[in-house]
């Protein structure tokens, strides 16, 4: 059923959380997993932001692949320098997701304002299912 999972990751609480329904979809369906993680571009990024580093992106992906690997899932890293919800969307597109799945509430929010989260512009772009954990 999901082939192809796309697993966007920041360094929030809940794409920490989502890790675990990851595992469960991924070991359930023997789907290919394929983190992301996207470096946001110097223009869009506070500079207190740790996602505007590329050392900091390199370890996060470095440390999920791990966790998964720990869990006998084996796993793609994307690294991606972009606007996040976009850079998802085009990722999604590129590996041929059949889901992404996601925490509720990640660290970016577009330009728009709080309203306008990431997560509610990967769902409103994404070409495929959007499993959103709360």
């Amino acid at each position: 059923m999901f082939k192809t999972v796309l697993f966007p990751i920041d360094q929030s609480r809940e794409a920490r959380e989502a890790a675990e329904v990851v595992v469960n979809i991924v070991q359930k369906y023997g789907s290919r997993l394929v983190l992301l993680s996207v470096l946001q571009e110097p223009s869009d990024t506070p500079s207190s932001s740790p996602m505007g580093s590329p050392q900091v992106v390199a370890n996060l992906l470095k440390n999920a692949q791990a966790l998964f690997s720990q869990q006998g899932i084996q796993s793609e890293v994307i690294e991606k320098q972009g606007k996040p919800a976009f850079t998802i969307c085009d990722v999604a597109d590129e590996v041929g997701a059949s889901l992404i799945v996601m925490g509720c509430r990640g660290l970016g929010l577009t330009d728009e304002g709080i309203n306008d989260s990431v997560t509610n512009r990967v769902i409103n772009l994404s070409p495929c299912p959007v499993l959103i954990v709360p």
